[in-house]
């Protein structure tokens, strides 16, 4: 039989595997350790006042729909003061609201609000750069030399200084040094309107600590540290010998990223997060080369998680994404540290269109979040939103594509898809990011589906009235209502105070990944008449055919019909199933 009449059934007599004894030990406290975080985009969530841009009173006023879909926590983008060259990540000032987003108190009582409805609150910082516009870099090019003894200035190289002090390039293209008037560089591996801080000026350090003690006090649960591995440049700053540096980034070692000296300012972070209490957490944005680079940003006395993006790379092969899940647990294992997953966020292409498909994106979902480990989803996934493609060039806003031109664009015909070996390109801020930050569609109808009363900023595909909250909402088939039903059984069995990080492989077919873990809580699942534990079964079949197996336990959950013939289960291509064993 063939679920969807096409292709052919392969029959394996493998699964259920053996059952692991009880009474692995607890993991050790911490709610950030099997929480799932949602990231709010600020600017495309919800527009309070219709001006086409969204706000925190937007974000505050939808807050209960995000209790409801299940998550834990959530990731505000940068809401500070700033000109929005690169999306709010060029501040101007750390401890003001811009004016489009509100104003302080607005940030208050998003804050309360969330607390009140259980959520906890982390917020962006940027500690790699500031804005041009910020006080000290205006100081800076007026040549006070305590200002820019925080920014990196550099005669350039030549006779008359007219060439670069090295060869580093900008993560969004050209070089990573703009000349002042009176003839000095300064560096900006961004956009040259963000230049880089000088972390070895005491004053720079000076000042983040009572930015972090500015928020803490006024109740966030947590910071999200935008480039938390750039902040130190290797010595003398070196030349680097060859282009295109930014595809290097968390593959090679870099003499601008992922510095050792890093690590000694975490350090410090994180005995300032610990002086606010126990929950008060750090989450390093850290592309490292390795995941035992990546480990050591949250080793015991440093920060508590760092975004795991090895995914974002994986191609949709069973093989793959086992190497990936045994690779990342194995290190962060090593430190005593939680695994965190991610799938999509502001800066790569959706994971549907990643992906190829929307069978696989929610497949991919409904693996991740039965691993152990703390999950980060990206407003929109939940609805199975595609990335857009097709945006007109005059509203394009990326510094990306602005730096390098329409050609950029035109260069990529289907953005994210998977190449000729497979592998999903997720681009990156090396390549186009307006696409994944479309606004949210909420209604099914309206001039912006219900973000707001007035246009968006971006503009939405007509078609994305039909992936609305409110067209989803209450189908039992909707990419809403999985990732409902998936993140409530995933806080009723898998997480809690009692849950473990234990994961056993299954043996499966190629083509398949099947794993368990024991399950915890109130809801934990055994087969009709077991006596045990009980354990979630995760199977995922990623081929483009039905492949049939041994039934592993009681049907719980599936990104698409995987019905019961006998004692099998027929798994639907590009699917993935929970079951109680």
């Amino acid at each position: 039989m063939d679920v969807y009449g096409t292709g052919t059934t392969e029959r394996h007599g493998t699964l259920p595997g053996a059952r692991e004894e009880p009474g692995a030990p607890a993991r050790p406290p911490g709610w950030w350790r099997d929480a799932v975080i949602y990231e709010i985009y600020v600017r495309s969530f919800a527009d309070s006042d219709g001006d086409g841009t969204g706000d925190l009173a937007g974000a505050r006023a939808r807050l209960p729909y995000l209790q409801d879909l299940g998550v834990d926590a959530v990731w505000l983008t940068p809401f500070y003061a700033s000109p929005q060259a690169d999306g709010g990540y060029d501040v101007a000032d750390h401890r003001a609201v811009d004016p489009r987003f509100g104003e302080l108190h607005d940030a208050q009582e998003l804050i309360a609000e969330a607390h009140r409805l259980g959520l906890r609150v982390i917020v962006d910082i940027v500690p790699n750069h500031t804005s041009d516009q910020h006080p000290w870099f205006q100081s800076a090019l007026a040549g006070d030399p305590v200002a820019r003894d925080r920014y990196h200035f550099r005669p350039g190289r030549g006779a008359d200084g007219s060439a670069p002090p090295n060869d580093w390039e900008s993560v969004f293209g050209g070089p990573a040094w703009s000349r002042t008037p009176d003839g000095l560089w300064y560096l900006h591996l961004f956009a040259p309107e963000q230049p880089d801080l000088n972390w070895e000026c005491p004053r720079v350090r000076e000042e983040f600590d009572g930015i972090l003690r500015f928020w803490l006090g006024l109740g966030v649960d947590g910071f999200r540290i935008d480039v938390a591995h750039g902040m130190v440049k290797a010595a003398g700053l070196p030349d680097i010998g060859r282009k295109e540096q930014a595809r290097l980034i968390g593959a090679q070692e870099l003499p601008f990223f992922d510095q050792d000296g890093v690590h000694e300012i975490h350090r410090s972070w994180r005995r300032l997060l610990e002086s606010y209490g126990p929950d008060r957490i750090g989450v390093a944005e850290a592309w490292a080369p390795s995941s035992e680079r990546l480990a050591l940003y949250v080793r015991p006395d440093e920060l508590h998680q760092a975004f795991n993006f090895h995914f974002l790379h994986c191609p949709w092969d069973a093989e793959a994404m086992r190497a990936v899940i045994e690779e990342s647990m194995a290190a962060t294992a090593s430190v005593g540290a939680p695994t965190t997953w991610v799938l999509s966020n502001h800066d790569v292409v959706r994971h549907r269109t990643r992906l190829g498909s929307l069978e696989r994106a929610r497949a991919a979902a409904l693996l991740l979040l039965a691993l152990p480990g703390s999950v980060y989803l990206y407003q929109g996934e939940e609805l199975g939103l595609p990335e857009v493609t097709e945006l007109p060039d005059d509203v394009r806003q990326d510094p990306a594509f602005l730096r390098r031109g329409p050609e950029a664009a035109g260069a990529r015909d289907a953005e994210g898809a998977p190449d000729a070996e497979g592998a999903p390109d997720a681009e990156g801020q090396d390549g186009l990011r307006d696409g994944c930050r479309v606004p949210l569609p909420w209604e099914r109808g309206g001039p912006s589906f219900g973000f707001g009363t007035g246009g968006s900023w971006l503009p939405q595909p007509p078609e994305w009235g039909g992936l609305s909250v409110a067209a989803q909402t209450g189908d039992p088939d909707s990419t809403l209502e999985l990732y409902r039903t998936a993140l409530r059984t995933r806080r009723t069995t898998l997480a809690g105070p009692t849950a473990t990080d234990t994961l056993d492989w299954l043996e499966a077919p190629d083509g398949v990944l099947a794993l368990a873990r024991p399950a915890h809580g109130p809801d934990r699942a055994g087969a009709a008449g077991d006596t045990g534990p009980g354990r979630l079964v995760c199977v995922v079949n990623t081929r483009d055919s039905v492949v049939a197996l041994p039934a592993p336990g009681r049907p719980l959950l599936a990104s698409a019909p995987c019905p019961l013939q006998g004692a099998e289960v027929l798994l639907a291509a590009n699917s993935c199933s929970w079951w109680a064993a």
